[in-house]
C-alpha cells in the first residue's frame, strides 16, 4: 500500500499525469452514463432506424455551430395534434374534422424541409384529407387533396405539382416573403396549415403532426440517413475503450505468462516459443485482418479474437525475455526451488511480479493503438456493421464525400475523441514510464 501511495504521489508531480488521468477518467465516465443513458438495444435500434429518424434532418449541423453564426440557423420545430386546434362535425355515417396546426417560425433561414405525418384509425374506409396553407399576411395557399392511410407522410417538399404551382421549392416559397425581390426572403411569423378530414365511419379516428425540419440538430448533427450522430459517438466511447482494454490485457497478460514460461524451463520450449515469434514478428496484423474481415466476418468480436491471437507472439516476448532472464538465476528463486516450489508458482508468484511495474507504461500506451485499430479496420469497411463506432462514422462521412460538401462537423467529433483518448493514454503512459523506469526517474 505505502508503494501505491508513493507511486500515486510521485504522479502528482508530473502535470500530463493529471491531465491524462483527469482524460481518462473523463472518457470512462462518458462510457458508464452510455450504458446507462442509453441501452445496448436501444442504441442499435437508433442506429439501424425506424420511426425515430423520421422527424430527423437531413445533414444537419450540430445546434453549437449557432455559437459562432450572427444568424441563428433554425432548429426543427414539431406541431403536436395537442397544439392543434380541432373542430368536428358529425354527419350520418362520419364525421367532418377541421384541424389548425400554428407554426410559429421566427428564423431567418428557410427550413430544410416541410412534412406532416398523418395517424388514422379506420376499418375499411380510408379519410380523406384537403390542405390549405395559410400565411402571416393572410394568404391562403391550396395544397390538394388525398386519401390518406393508418400512418401517412406527406411530404410537403417533394411534392412536385406544388413546386410546380409555387414556382420553386415548397418549404421555400410557402414561407418567403412575396414582396421580396431575389433571393427569397423569411417571412417571419404564425403560418397555419388547415386540414379538413372527412371520417367515412363513425369509429375513425385523426391524428396529424406537422414538422418543420431544421438545419441544426443536436449536440453532433445528423447524417444522410437522417441518424442522429450523437448515438455513435456516445456509444462509440465504451465500444472503443472495451476493445483496446480487452487486447491489451490479452495481448499483455498472455505474452508474459508464455515468456516467462520460456525463460524458466529452457531448452526446446524456449527455443520452439522464439521461433514461433520470430515468425509472428514478419506477419502484417492489418492485411490479416482485412483479409478475414473482406472473406470471412466483420464482427468485432471475432476481429477482437483475430488481434489478441496475432498479438501474443509479438516483440514483446523479446523484450520479456530479456528481463526475466537475470530473475531466473537471483538467489530468491534458487531459494524457492530448493524449498521444493513448483514451477507454476516460481513463474506467477516470484518471477512474473518482478517486471510488472516496468510494464504498467507500455501497457496503458498500448490500449489507444488497439483503439486507432478498430476504427482503421472501420474507416476501411470493415468494422462491424451492427455497432454505432468512432471509425463506422468516419467511414459513412468518407463513403458520402462529406468534407467536399461541407459537413465538416461529420469528421471532427469522432477525430477528436480518438485523439483525446490517445491524448490521454499517451500521457498516463509516459508519465508512468518516467516513475517506474530507474532510468528516467526524476531525482
Amino acid at each position: 500500500m505505502s508503494a501505491l501511495k508513493d507511486g500515486i504521489e510521485q504522479l502528482r508531480r508530473y502535470p500530463s499525469a493529471v491531465a491524462g488521468a483527469m482524460i481518462i477518467v473523463f472518457l470512462l465516465s462518458l462510457a458508464g452514463y452510455t450504458m446507462f443513458a442509453i441501452p445496448y438495444g436501444d442504441a442499435l435500434d437508433k442506429w439501424r432506424g425506424g420511426a425515430q429518424w423520421q422527424e430527423h434532418p437531413i445533414n444537419a449541423r450540430p445546434a453549437w455551430v449557432n455559437w459562432f453564426r450572427a444568424d441563428t440557423l433554425p432548429g426543427t420545430i414539431r406541431v403536436t395534434p395537442d397544439d392543434a386546434q380541432t373542430v368536428r362535425e358529425p354527419f350520418t355515417g362520419g364525421e367532418r374534422v377541421q384541424m389548425v396546426l400554428d407554426l410559429d417560425y421566427n428564423y431567418a433561414e428557410f427550413p430544410s424541409e416541410l412534412n406532416l405525418f398523418i395517424h388514422s384509425q379506420f376499418a375499411d374506409l380510408e379519410p380523406f384529407v384537403r390542405m390549405t396553407w395559410l400565411t402571416p399576411d393572410g394568404r391562403q395557399i391550396p395544397m390538394g387533396g388525398r386519401r390518406v392511410g393508418r400512418d401517412d407522410r406527406v411530404s410537403i417538399s417533394q411534392d412536385w405539382n406544388l413546386e410546380r404551382r409555387l414556382g420553386g421549392l415548397p418549404h421555400v416559397q410557402l414561407l418567403a416573403d412575396p414582396t421580396a425581390d431575389d433571393p427569397p426572403q423569411v417571412l417571419q411569423g404564425t403560418y397555419r396549415l388547415q386540414v379538413d378530414a372527412i371520417l367515412f365511419e363513425p369509429d375513425a379516428e385523426i391524428d396529424l403532426r406537422l414538422v418543420s425540419y431544421g438545419r441544426v440538430h443536436g449536440i453532433a448533427g445528423t447524417d444522410h440517413q437522417r441518424r442522429d450522430l450523437r448515438v455513435a459517438l456516445l456509444w462509440g466511447t465504451p465500444i472503443a475503450l472495451a476493445f483496446g482494454l480487452i487486447a491489451a490485457v490479452g495481448t499483455t497478460i498472455t505474452t508474459l505468462i508464455i515468456a516467462a514460461t520460456g525463460v524458466w524451463f529452457g531448452g526446446w520450449i524456449d527455443a520452439l516459443i522464439q521461433r514461433i515469434t520470430e515468425v509472428n514478428m514478419i506477419l502484417p496484423m492489418l492485411p490479416i485482418l482485412v483479409m478475414v474481415g473482406t472473406l470471412y466476418s466483420t464482427s468485432i468480436w471475432l476481429m477482437l479474437g483475430v488481434v489478441v491471437a496475432l498479438g501474443i507472439f509479438s516483440a514483446g516476448i523479446k523484450m520479456y525475455r530479456a528481463m526475466l532472464l537475470p530473475i531466473r538465476e537471483a538467489p530468491y528463486i534458487e531459494a524457492a526451488r530448493a524449498y521444493g516450489v513448483g514451477n507454476a508458482r516460481i513463474i506467477l508468484r516470484y518471477m512474473i511480479p518482478r517486471v510488472l511495474p516496468v510494464l504498467i507504461p507500455g501497457f496503458v500506451t498500448l490500449i489507444p493503438t488497439f483503439v486507432f485499430l478498430e476504427a482503421s479496420l472501420a474507416v476501411l469497411g470493415l468494422g462491424d456493421p451492427e455497432l454505432p463506432t468512432w471509425g463506422k462514422v468516419m467511414n459513412d462521412a468518407q463513403t458520402q464525400s462529406a468534407l467536399y460538401h461541407g459537413y465538416y462537423y461529420w469528421v471532427i467529433g469522432p477525430a477528436f475523441l480518438l485523439m483525446l483518448t490517445g491524448l490521454g493514454f499517451a500521457m498516463l503512459g509516459f508519465a508512468l514510464d518516467r516513475v517506474f523506469n530507474p532510468r528516467l526517474r526524476m531525482i
